[in-house]
């Protein structure tokens, strides 16, 4: 498989409000894939972008990429 094709994978998506202002972004099945924005908006994109990366590193060292479990 590609690691484009993990691209369309449809990882579930958990939005947490941060106590300090804006929200945090986590995929569960992605160990350690979260992140952070001011807006819900930029918090979806920033996810995203990190699932990307998350994504292509694993793929680039050989890793172990887990499909979702929902």
């Amino acid at each position: 498989m590609k690691c484009e094709n993990y691209f369309s994978v449809q990882y579930p998506i958990t939005l947490y409000p941060d106590p300090d202002g804006g929200y945090v972004a986590e995929i569960q099945d992605l160990p350690g894939c979260l992140t952070q924005g001011e807006a819900i908006e930029e918090t979806i994109k920033n996810i995203n972008e990190a699932r990307e990366l998350w994504l292509e590193t694993a793929f680039d060292l050989g890793d172990n990429i887990p499909l979702p479990k929902y």
